[in-house]
């Protein structure tokens, strides 16, 4: 099992296009892989359970992994938060 502290970078944080993003990233892996706020930790592939937690902009976010793939699965899904989901490129 691996994980990372992430601070969710975009303003708006994990609404619904950058959680679908973030869930079609997280499915590309065959790791199990879970996103906790708090105390509250969600499957990462449900994009329910990634909206449910409410994430915003600034929010410290907890990655994890586990599974054969899941130093680049934690590598891949930081990335993507720390690039703020490329939204302001949009």
């Amino acid at each position: 099992m691996l994980f990372k502290d992430v601070m969710v970078q975009n303003q708006v944080g994990l609404h619904a296009r950058p959680a679908t993003f973030f869930i079609q990233k997280a499915n590309e892996f065959k790791s199990s892989i879970w996103i906790e706020k708090e105390e509250r930790r969600v499957n990462a592939k449900s994009l329910l359970g990634v909206l449910s937690l409410g994430i915003v902009g600034g929010t410290q976010i907890r990655i994890i992994a586990d599974g054969a793939d899941e130093e680049d699965a934690v590598a891949g899904l930081t990335e993507l938060v720390d690039s703020g989901f490329a939204e302001e490129c949009r």
